[in-house]
């Protein structure tokens, strides 16, 4: 049995989805922390992602799916076995960000020597002061931390996707702590165990597989074999694709994986440059 540790919150969703393609369909999530997996060798456990790593580290998990931020501010000692940049509403990393108010005198961080600063990201907050000789009051912040200044503290450390909310709240961004994406972790003991090390290289190669189908799509076309030449030099787009001859003297079938977002501008050229059959269909995972 191996032992799985996947977040609440909001990246309780995308992940779940992530999951699904790569074949494993949970559910029950939403009346217990316990739900149900359709695989009998995978137990799963949803945890705050803040607490995921630590638990990891001392073998309560034997993996878990997390973000690189919070494995850096709990200082945890895991096997990082892969990373994939994906979140609720968009696939770029999140940033943790130092945030003042816009009118605030605070232009640097040398500038918060001294002051009070609202995160819940305290570890990491600390540290990164510290790098920079800068002795600040760190307060652990439950939520809504955004309010806080400049009537509670004088900056945050908050993270964000879009950075939308800190201008709503009429903050400013003074410096980027860190970039996080979300990371597959692994006890290194359960990583030392052959059965568990087997279990773990499939489980991240399948979700690997399903990262690598985001916004991908297959086209399948057959084409005058005289324009090959042609339509590769049209459109770039289209590397590498496979090729098979048909039955048909003078026509060869192409098949290529392609983003989803040029498949409206490439299937009017593919016609036009004589294109038949052509077919768009959904990929559930891309292994490279």
């Amino acid at each position: 049995m191996l032992r799985v540790g996947l977040p609440t919150g909001s990246l309780q969703e995308p992940t779940f989805a992530l999951f699904a393609k790569a074949g494993f369909h949970i559910s029950g999530a939403s009346r217990s922390y316990k739900p149900t997996v359709d695989d009998p060798e995978l137990q799963i456990r949803l945890l705050r992602a803040q607490e995921i790593s630590r638990y990891v580290e001392h073998g309560f998990l034997d993996c878990g799916l997390t973000g690189k931020d919070w494995i850096e501010n709990n200082g945890s000692d895991v096997a990082r076995l892969s990373e994939m940049t994906f979140s609720k509403t968009s696939a770029a990393p999140t940033r943790w960000v130092i945030a003042v108010p816009e009118d605030s005198a605070i232009k640097t961080v040398q500038d918060l020597q001294g002051k009070v600063i609202a995160t819940e990201a305290v570890e990491m907050t600390r540290r990164y002061l510290g790098q920079h000789g800068v002795t600040a009051v760190v307060e652990f912040s439950w939520g809504a931390t955004e309010v806080k200044v400049p009537d509670l503290v004088d900056a945050i450390v908050d993270v964000t996707e879009t950075g939308s909310s800190l201008r709503a709240n009429k903050l400013r961004i003074l410096e980027t702590i860190m970039e996080s994406s979300p990371q597959f972790i692994a006890n290194h003991t359960a990583f030392a165990d052959a059965w568990k090390k087997a279990k773990l290289e499939k489980l991240v190669l399948l979700l690997e597989g399903a990262y690598n189908a985001r916004d991908k799509v297959g086209l399948k076309m057959n084409l005058p074999e005289l324009r090959l030449g042609e339509l590769l030099e049209t459109l770039p787009a289209l590397r590498n694709p496979t090729i098979g001859k048909l039955a048909v003297e003078g026509w060869i079938a192409i098949e290529v994986i392609i983003d989803e977002k040029i498949v409206r501008e490439i299937i009017p050229q593919l016609k036009e440059l004589g294109a038949e059959g052509i077919i768009e269909y959904p990929l559930n995972k891309v292994v490279y």
